[in-house]
C-alpha cells in the first residue's frame, strides 16, 4: 500500500512549484551557520509547516523569502530568481507576517494599515477601499477599523497584520508563529482564517511550535534544524521517536494518550493527531464494540507504557 509521503509527492509532482529553493546557505557575521544548504519545493496550494528548535533557522529562512537577507542559493518564485522581482511585484507573490505584530503595524488606525499595501501597489482609492473591506471582513477585523493598532490586543494586531496582507492578494501566505501567545478563541480564530485562505487556493508556509495544532495547518512537514532534516505528513514525522528526541521536538498530546491507550488494547489503525480525529476514533470503536470499548492489561502492558514515558521523557532511568 503507498504511504501517505508517497500519495503527496505523487499529487505534487503533477504541478510546478510556486516556490522553489535551492541550496540557500546564510552564515551570520559572527561566523554561526543559520542556514545550511537549503532546498525544496512548494507547490500550488499545498499546507507546509516548518519546525524545528529554537535557533534553528526558521525566521531566518523567512527573512530571504522577503528579500530582507540575500546569501548563497537561489530562491525562485513562479519560477523567476526573487532577485529579479520589484518590491511591489514580490509582495504580489508573497506575504510574511513575522511573529511580533507590532513589528509590522506603523499607521494611525487599523484602515490605514490595512490600506497601506494596496495605496503603494499604486492601486486607485475605490480599489483600496474594496480590498480593506473585503480583508477586513475576511479576518474579523470590521469593527476596529478606526482604532490605533498599538492599542489593540495581542490577537487582534495579529488579524491586522493578517488583513494587511491578504489585501495584497498574494499567492503564498507565510507565517512565522501565527498562534503564539493568543488565547484559545484567538487561536481559534486565526486557524479559521489561514484554513479560509488555503481552501481558497493560497499557499500556506507556517512556521511554529505548536504541535497540537500542525495536523490543521499542514499536509506536510519540513523539520529544519539548520539543514533539512526530514520531510514528511504529520503522522510520519510524529511517528519517528529517534527524529522528535534529537530536534528538541514533541509529539501533540492527543497522538501520546493514543500510544498509551493503545498499550491497553485500544488499537488505532492510525493514532489520532487533533480533537476531531480522537473524536471519530472512539466513536468508530464504541459501534464496531457493540457500544462498549474493551481495555485491558497484559504482560509486556507496564514495559511497554515505561518506554512510552521514556520516549517522551517522563521515564524513569
Amino acid at each position: 500500500m503507498e504511504s501517505e509521503a508517497n500519495q503527496l509527492e505523487n499529487s505534487i509532482n503533477k504541478k510546478d512549484p510556486v516556490l522553489s529553493l535551492s541550496n540557500l546557505t546564510y552564515i551570520y557575521p559572527n561566523k554561526k551557520t543559520a542556514l545550511d544548504n537549503i532546498s525544496f519545493d512548494v507547490f500550488p496550494g499545498e499546507k507546509i509547516a516548518i519546525v524545528g528548535p529554537n535557533g534553528a533557522g526558521k525566521t531566518t529562512l523567512f527573512l530571504h523569502l522577503n528579500y530582507t537577507f540575500k546569501s548563497k542559493g537561489h530562491i525562485k518564485v513562479a519560477g523567476k530568481d526573487i532577485s529579479e522581482y520589484k518590491n511591489a511585484d514580490r509582495v504580489k507573490e508573497i506575504g510574511i507576517m513575522f511573529a511580533d505584530p507590532d513589528n509590522q503595524l506603523f499607521m494611525p488606525t487599523v484602515f490605514d494599515d490595512v490600506a497601506f499595501g494596496p495605496l503603494n501597489l499604486g492601486l486607485s482609492e475605490d480599489e483600496t477601499k474594496k480590498r480593506v473591506e473585503e480583508a477586513m471582513a475576511m479576518t474579523g477585523i470590521a469593527d476596529l477599523r478606526d482604532r490605533v493598532p498599538h492599542h489593540l490586543s495581542f490577537g487582534q494586531k495579529k488579524k491586522v497584520v493578517l488583513a494587511s496582507i491578504v489585501a495584497l492578494r498574494p499567492k503564498i501566505l507565510v507565517l512565522d508563529e501565527p498562534t503564539a501567545n493568543l488565547d484559545p478563541k484567538s487561536k481559534r480564530d486565526v486557524l479559521a482564517i489561514i484554513d479560509k485562505l488555503n481552501k481558497e487556493g493560497i499557499t500556506t508556509i507556517v512556521a511554529t511550535h505548536d504541535v497540537n495544532l500542525l495536523s490543521e495547518l499542514a499536509d506536510r512537514v519540513i523539520v529544519l534544524n539548520e539543514r533539512i532534516i526530514e520531510t514528511g505528513t504529520p503522522r510520519e514525522i510524529f511517528s519517528n521517536i529517534k527524529l522528535l528526541q534529537e530536534n528538541n521536538l514533541e509529539a501533540p498530546e492527543v497522538f501520546k494518550l493514543f500510544q498509551l491507550l493503545s498499550c491497553i488494547g485500544f488499537d488505532c489503525e492510525e493514532l489520532p493527531l487533533n480533537f476531531e480525529e480522537s473524536v471519530d476514533e472512539i466513536l468508530k470503536q464504541i459501534e464496531s464494540g457493540e457500544g462498549h470499548i474493551h481495555l485491558h492489561s497484559h504482560e509486556e502492558t507496564h514495559e511497554h507504557i515505561h518506554q512510552l514515558k521514556k520516549n517522551y521523557g517522563n521515564g524513569k532511568h
